[in-house]
């Protein structure tokens, strides 16, 4: 038996609502949801850190400008200085040590250049550059976990659409029931016992009717909200729930794909590499950090004239020789820090393997369960088309009719699920596998 589920149901047509494709919805959501523009925005502030850590390698050049007005002697007598004005009136003692006020505008432009520091600056660098990468992973991680996210979130409306559709057609079924039991009380062939306990199966129907149509609400609210929109907005979804196609690799070609491109394994591989870089780092500390500074000053007694100009030019050297053991410390702690992304790393890659082996597992589940179940439905209606004509002849209680009505609606539910799990199941295995996007053929 070939079923093949639509969901554009006419019930579900009204007037305003735009059709939507599963592939549609994973483009909506890719445009719209806020997690892909916070890990655009993220992968933009990394690439800024990359800039940031290559202007270390660099001078850096100030500039600054002050005045300064004051009759201390000793800022009187060397501002003259500075500023060429000095003469030998200013020797006298009286004016050395009662001088007037004297203005000191000063302008200053320096420059300071890192000559040597054991590679820090390099390493700086080194670090960023991967930080921007573990970035980019994060945002394609973001990325699968959003068209996840919608497929998800898709097959679940089918899903209620379908099982509303089914509750639906069990209540007609139940009111055509109860209706044929009251003409067969009036003509004296029954009791109303039999009445009566069609009306309770009709209520329980409406009971599942009712719920399937509050599930379906909430998950249209869920789909709504993976792809970014109001949760009030309306779609009318033009994907089929249809059985997936079976697994094309091998489970060992599948954990393989997964291992070389899901964002989780690399990104791994780049906190490895990140701890391997920033322990590297740790060890320049003990060593001397060589340094340049120039520098060009101008000192006016008024902002644009009475003024000398000067330079200078320093070379330095720093050299930590002891800090209590602190510089050791810190060597041996970025060491463990490395171990301990190497194991992260092994145990990122049994995650990995454990979760694509789960998504093959279920998909292989689900088709075995469609094809029980279908075989199931086509059984229960057969059986339910032959109780009917039982019951109507007199042969068959009303009982048996109940149960076999509530076994057909029953199987119906469970086919129903068996798609939307084998289906779901399917597109989790390219999620998995890392090879999931807006193009796969499993969303078509």
């Amino acid at each position: 038996m070939r079923r093949i589920i639509w969901l554009a149901v006419a019930g579900w047509c009204g007037y305003g609502q735009s059709a939507l494709s599963l592939n549609d919805a994973v483009r909506t959501a890719l445009r719209q949801n806020p997690a892909m523009a916070a890990a655009e925005a993220s992968e933009r502030g990394a690439e800024r850190r990359v800039a940031g850590a290559r202007g270390g390698r660099l001078p850096k050049v100030n500039y600054s400008e002050s005045w300064t007005r004051s009759d201390n002697p000793v800022f009187v007598f060397s501002s003259l200085l500075t500023q060429r004005r000095f003469t030998e009136d200013n020797f006298q003692v009286g004016a050395l040590n009662r001088p007037g006020f004297a203005n000191q505008f000063q302008s200053t432009l320096s420059a300071d250049q890192v000559l040597y520091d054991g590679g820090r600056s390099a390493r700086a660098g080194q670090s960023a550059g991967l930080a921007r990468e573990a970035a980019g992973e994060d945002s394609r991680l973001t990325r699968l976990e959003t068209i996840a996210a919608v497929a998800r979130a898709y097959y679940d409306v089918a899903l209620g659409v379908e099982q509303l559709k089914s509750a639906e057609q069990a209540l007609r079924s139940a009111e055509a029931d109860l209706r044929r039991a009251e003409s067969v009380r009036s003509a004296g062939m029954s009791t109303d016992a039999d009445v009566l306990s069609i009306r309770v199966h009709v209520a329980a129907v409406e009971e599942q009717r009712i719920r399937r149509r509050s599930e379906l609400e909430v998950a249209r609210a869920a789909l709504n909200d993976a792809l970014g929109l109001p949760l009030d907005t309306e779609h009318t979804l033009t994907s089929m729930l249809a059985r997936a196609a079976g697994p094309e690799r091998s489970l060992a070609e599948y954990e393989a794909q997964a291992l070389a491109n899901r964002p989780e394994a690399r990104q791994a591989k780049l906190a490895a590499a990140m701890a391997k870089t920033q322990s590297a780092d740790a060890r320049p500390a003990m060593l001397p950090e060589v340094t340049a500074h120039a520098a060009f000053e101008a000192d006016r007694g008024r902002f644009y004239e009475q003024g000398g100009g000067n330079w200078l030019v320093t070379v330095g050297v720093r050299w930590n020789l002891f800090n209590g053991g602190s510089d050791r410390a810190r060597i041996e702690e970025r060491e463990f820090a490395e171990r301990r992304s190497s194991a992260e790393g092994a145990r990122t890659e049994s995650a990995i393997r454990l979760q694509v082996r789960r998504a093959w597992a279920d998909t292989r589940s689900a088709e075995q369960r469609i094809e029980a179940e279908q075989a199931a439905v086509a059984e229960a209606e057969e059986s339910l088309r032959i109780t009917k004509n039982r019951y109507d002849s007199g042969m068959s209680n009303v009982t048996d009719l109940l149960r076999t009505e509530s076994a057909v609606m029953e199987t119906r539910t469970r086919y129903l699920a068996a798609v939307h799990d084998q289906r779901l199941a399917a597109t989790m295995l390219e999620a998995a596998a890392g090879t999931l996007n807006e193009d796969a053929e499993v969303l078509r």
